[in-house]
């Protein structure tokens, strides 16, 4: 079950645990050898799970596939990696309580998805989950923030939701909401900061240039056309795949999509005649 990590006092905890038992959806693992309670204190968090209905907006929000790889960090008792582990992906939880991850296993066994479902004891900061497609999280805002970093070194177009919290300036992809809970979504954006030059083609500018500045996954910059001004417009980032018009001097409009990898971006652009594939690389 994914949990909620808290860097709170005991008072607080117990607070926490009074609106817990509230919850909808909130259950406790049975076990004879181990029994979770919600509110319980870890090496410095508290535990609370995330309700079942959630679990499975937030996989449905990152379109798990039997393709991805899942990592959920924080994975209490096992619920959400579970769930993941049932529509066919590979899963993995990380969870620092040695409990926590027997039991997840049990679970997992219980639930007839061992084979897909592996749990690590471990801490989620030094843990490396840079291979995951699809990532998990029920963290306090400053945690989510710690994470960023890492997260947006993954590979883009690695889908990252999280129950609750948000990460700051970063804005999410998409918002969703389940019995009064919050679920949010990301898509690691390609890094496209910098200067991209490209040729062009048929009766238009031989020379393009697009000087792009980049917050995340929101990009604006400026656009020249063999050497003049020219105009950058309704620049959109989704993971790898950019799209984005420039208009000429004299008012033309070209409409390129494509894919970035690396120093390089090629794809498809939209000309008054026709179409014509375009390759652009990044200077410097």
């Amino acid at each position: 079950m994914h949990s909620l990590k808290l860097h709170a006092p005991r008072l607080f905890a117990a607070f926490l645990f009074a609106i817990a038992l509230a919850l909808p959806g909130v259950t406790t693992a049975q076990d004879k050898d181990y029994t979770p309670s919600v509110g319980q204190e870890g090496k410095d968090v508290i535990w609370v799970p995330t309700p079942q209905a959630l679990v499975e907006k937030m996989l449905d929000m990152a379109k798990l596939t039997p393709k991805d790889l899942h990592y959920d960090l924080g994975s209490g008792d096992g619920r959400t990696v579970i769930a993941a582990a049932k529509r066919g992906a590979q899963a993995v939880g990380v969870e620092y309580n040695p409990d926590m991850v027997a039991l997840s296993e049990r679970a997992a066994a219980q639930e007839g998805v061992a084979g897909k479902a592996k749990f690590i004891r471990g801490d989620i900061f030094q843990t490396d989950f840079s291979h995951a497609t699809v990532v998990t999280l029920y963290l306090l805002p400053n945690l989510n923030v710690k994470l960023r970093p890492t997260l947006l070194k993954m590979k883009p177009g690695t889908r990252v939701v999280s129950h609750a919290f948000n990460m700051d300036d970063w804005q999410p992809d998409q918002t969703e909401n389940v019995e009064g809970r919050t679920a949010y979504l990301w898509i690691v954006p390609a890094p496209v900061d910098g200067t991209w030059r490209w040729n062009g083609s048929g009766n238009g500018p031989k020379e393009y240039e697009a000087a792009l500045r980049q917050q995340f996954q929101k990009v604006d910059g400026a656009a020249r056309l063999d050497g003049r001004p020219g105009q950058l417009r309704d620049v959109k980032l989704r993971g790898d795949q950019i799209s984005f018009t420039v208009l000429d001097p004299e008012g033309a409009r070209r409409d390129f999509s494509g894919r970035v990898s690396g120093n390089t971006m090629q794809g498809v652009v939209k000309l008054p005649g026709g179409e014509a594939k375009w390759r652009a690389t990044r200077a410097n």
